[in-house]
């Protein structure tokens, strides 16, 4: 929770010589007589040179233009004191704090800034509302200095003095204005003043207009496009009304919010020194909010957030822009204006110190399981640093879990080869309405913080050599670092051993399958959402019973204790709390299959976890190869003395299943050429028909599943035909599902 403000006295007078030149940042008369009222109130006595000039108001940038007495003075010969000063107009104080609440939405608009009438009521009714801020003084020569530095982060050549000096007065009256409200309105006002008529950014754009044949204007007008329609214009007004409506949300919907302040502040700690960039899984869209809420409840500055263009429809693309964040399109590969200003937003945002935030998945996860990242974004940060221009950058891998989300049948329905619902407004409405039943905790955890700098020298060549797996190597380390802290929650749980056994079975029933899971779990000190080992015959019952009241399970009620089930058409929404956590389990279901293989069919173990590793590298992140065959090796080891069942059919089966599903949809294709999207389509007939069968788990039959395996076959060069490969990868895979399945056969009696 975070703290109110100490009450802040108004500024003292400049401890420094004139002369003085005020510079007014004021939206109405009655805001300019009350600073010139100020002025004359504390002007010591036997000072005369005082000049009070308006600048256009920070508020209101098209209303005003510059006072001609601020030109005419900076024209002069003399050094004077340049002066910045402002009004702040503060929300309401409620439980000792000041922010917009709901209510506010309905009144009288935004309390810190109201129109003139208002102004004139809160001033007479309201005074503590009223401060006056003090930017930090400056001299003319100083500033003079500044407009004329050639390094880039000057205007550009034609920009006016005096134009410079109201963008410096702005940008020293945010400080100000920030240390009186609290970092969490730490937002970039003046984006196109500081950075689109940037030196740096201008000559950019002219060698951009040279390389196209186009005119400059033309150019100018293009990149101030891109501009406007990526950037985030975040709104302390906006802000205020999202997270009070999160917190509606979060309070109706959800048991809890689990997190630890202390370690966010650590976090954070690291901000002051370099910029943060936070990588969170994505589970839902409610995640950008979740994120949103707990930096905001803990007085920290909002965070920066890349968004899918897709987002950006009316009216919610303004609310999210307003919120923080920021519009990129889906593809811009030959598009170099475009990618042009991307790259100096970021370099922007990061040299400035804001927060980044985006999805290192590119989009959320339809499974459950983490996706594989995608790299480009991440390239936007690190070039940065390897070519100086910042001294670090800080990757923060966050995990976001739920006990349950809203989504979950949309994205089954999806895995099945329904079309995604496209985003609209009456979409996002049906998705606040779901959101609004009862769905558990939501769990944020924090991995270690990573370094760019201690993992890529300055001066890197990230498109040759080594240089090349720097960023896909960042992005592993990012993913993996979210894995790790991904908490095992009771509803996770109970999905693993719900399909594992598809029977009817009483809670006692599933709370007893799941000893040699909380075993496991103790003993590699594993994370979890709540005490397992403390009556967890209640902790899953109870998870149980929370699956049954979204519909996710089916519940058989009999005079004895209720029996739980899952139908077929609830298999890939149960799979998907299943999955994840099933990362944390795959290394001991691999060292039960090689094992296995090992003493029943004589094949090497270590082979076989080779073999295991290569084949299922696009469903799960693996350690190094050492690490790796040194983590089987230690599983191995430990079966000898382990009471328990076994897990493999379990965390494996149905990743297993949608190989062989695709390795057999590949023989029958013959010996021809095969495209991924076809190839995934007559997966999605034979799996159900083998499904129907019973040859393979009905919740391997997803398009998700399908599309890693058929990766997996299109990099060993399978789709191009070549019955022999194809044979010898179905009798490989077949030979994994065997073992799987006999597996499954011996462990029906477990601990």
């Amino acid at each position: 929770m975070t703290t109110p403000h100490e009450p802040v006295s108004e500024p003292s007078w400049p401890d420094q010589p004139g002369p003085y030149l005020f510079l007014l940042d004021v939206s109405t008369k009655f805001e300019y007589q009350m600073l010139k009222d100020w002025i004359e109130n504390n002007r010591p006595a036997g000072v005369d040179d005082v000049i009070a000039a308006r600048i256009p108001a920070s508020r209101r940038l098209n209303q005003h233009r510059l006072d001609p007495r601020l030109g005419a003075r900076m024209a002069e010969g003399d050094n004077p004191l340049l002066v910045p000063l402002r009004i702040v107009w503060l929300a309401k104080e409620q439980d000792g704090m000041r922010r917009v609440r709901l209510g506010d939405v309905l009144g009288w608009g935004d309390p810190r800034d109201p129109g003139r009438w208002t102004q004139h009521v809160i001033a007479r009714t309201s005074p503590d509302r009223v401060r006056i801020v003090m930017g930090t003084p400056a001299r003319k020569a100083d500033i003079d200095n500044r407009w004329r530095d050639p390094g880039g982060h000057g205007p550009a050549d034609d920009t006016p003095l005096e134009e410079y000096v109201a963008l410096q007065a702005w940008l020293s009256l945010e400080r100000a204005e920030r240390r009186l409200r609290g970092s969490r309105y730490k937002i970039p006002k003046f984006l196109r003043e500081d950075l689109f008529w940037r030196r740096g950014f201008q000559r950019g754009v002219a060698a951009l207009a040279i390389d196209s044949g186009k005119p400059l204007k033309r150019m100018q007008a293009k990149t101030s496009r891109y501009l406007r329609e990526m950037a985030a214009t975040h709104s302390p007004y906006m802000i205020d009304v999202a997270t009070a409506i999160t917190g509606t949300i979060i309070r109706t919907a959800h048991r809890e919010l689990d997190y630890d302040p202390a370690e966010l502040k650590e976090v954070y700690g690291l901000a002051q020194q370099d910029p943060l960039v936070f990588l969170p899984s994505h589970k839902s869209n409610f995640d950008h909010l979740v994120l949103s809420y707990v930096i905001y409840e803990n007085g920290l500055p909002q965070n920066h957030t890349a968004g899918g263009i897709n987002m950006d429809f009316f009216p919610i693309g303004p609310l999210l822009r307003r919120t923080g964040i920021f519009f990129i399109r889906r593809e811009f590969k030959d598009n170099e204006p475009y990618k042009f200003v991307l790259r100096k937003y970021f370099e922007y945002l990061l040299e400035k110190r804001f927060t980044l935030e985006w999805y290192l998945e590119g989009g959320r996860s339809r499974t459950g399981k983490l996706r594989e990242p995608r790299l480009g974004l991440l390239a936007y940060v690190v070039r940065p640093f390897v070519e100086g221009i910042i001294d670090d950058v800080v990757l923060v891998p966050v995990s976001i879990t739920y006990d349950q989300i809203a989504d979950v049948r949309s994205y089954a329905q999806e895995q099945a080869g329904g079309a995604k619902e496209r985003e609209s407004f009456i979409w996002a409405l049906k998705f606040v309405s779901k959101a609004r039943k009862r769905h558990g905790g939501i769990y944020l955890r924090f991995g270690s913080p990573i370094r760019v700098a201690d993992r890529i020298p300055v001066g890197t060549d990230l498109t040759s050599g080594t240089g090349r797996l720097a960023i896909p190597r960042l992005a592993f380390e990012v993913s993996t670092g979210i894995n790790a802290v991904t908490p095992i929650t009771p509803i996770s749980l109970v999905s693993l051993t719900l399909l594992a056994d598809r029977r009817p079975r009483p809670a006692t029933d599933i709370a007893d399958a799941l000893v040699s899971y909380r075993e496991y779990i103790n003993a590699r000190d594993l994370p979890t959402s709540v005490d397992l080992d403390t009556d967890p015959i209640e902790t899953f019952a109870e998870a149980l019973a929370d699956l049954d009241g979204n519909g996710v399970v089916t519940t058989i009620s009999h005079d004895a204790a209720a029996e739980y089930i899952v139908e077929d058409d609830e298999a890939l929404a149960v799979a998907y709390y299943r999955n994840v956590v099933v990362h944390h389990f795959l290394d001991r279901a691999i060292a039960e299959v090689c094992d296995w293989a090992e003493r029943v069919d004589r094949t090497s173990a270590a082979d076989c976890a080779l073999a295991m590793r290569d084949l299922l590298k696009f469903d799960f992140f693996f350690a190094q190869r050492q690490d790796y065959m040194e983590a089987i090796d230690l599983e191995i080891k430990e079966l000898s003395t382990w009471t328990g069942g076994p897990f493999a059919p379990a965390v494996l089966r149905p990743f297993v299943d949608s190989h062989l599903v695709v390795a057999d949809e590949l023989i029958a294709a013959g010996s021809g050429l095969v495209t991924e999207s076809d190839l995934i389509d007559r997966c999605m007939e034979r799996g159900r028909a083998y499904s129907a069968a019973g040859v393979v788990a009905i919740e391997s039959v997803s398009a998700t599943l399908y599309t890693a395996a058929a990766k997996a076959a299109t990099h060993r060069g399978l789709l191009e035909g070549g019955a022999a490969e194809r044979e010898s990868f179905v009798s490989n895979v077949t030979f994994a599902a065997d073992i799987i399945r006999s597996l499954e056969t011996a462990g029906q009696v477990t601990k």
